[in-house]
């Protein structure tokens, strides 16, 4: 019992630390690989201190990792595989969304997917 509760409070963590709509673009963002704060707060027109602050946080809990080119800061995913769970999410939210709602979980789908595809080697 022990072990399975570690687990459980290990995965609670990692959902509490990307329970923000804005850790989640940044997360489906990295998907593709490396990207610095600058483009991706323009990416996701959100402004660089917010992201930066964000990014710290993912640092924190060991989900990306930061990488210094003179004044550039550079992130990327240290597993991937966890933007394959937000698309994965993607249809409990779905089933819980109604009418003109649906489309938005469409277009995400299509673009986080699109996104995975390119990320592919």
């Amino acid at each position: 019992m022990p072990g399975r509760q570690y687990v459980a409070k290990e995965l609670a963590e990692i959902f509490k630390v990307i329970a923000h709509p804005d850790r989640i673009r940044l997360i489906e963002e990295l998907r593709t690989g490396e990207k610095d704060v600058n483009t991706l707060a323009e990416t996701l027109a959100l402004p660089g201190a917010r992201v930066s602050q964000h990014l710290s946080l993912l640092r924190a809990h060991r989900l990306v990792e930061e990488r210094r080119d003179g004044r550039h800061h550079f992130y990327h995913l240290i597993q991937p595989e966890i933007a394959g769970w937000i698309v994965d999410g993607l249809d409990f939210v779905e089933g819980r969304m109604a009418g003109p709602a649906k489309s938005s979980i469409k277009q995400a789908r299509r673009l986080w997917s699109a996104s995975a595809k390119a990320a592919t080697p």
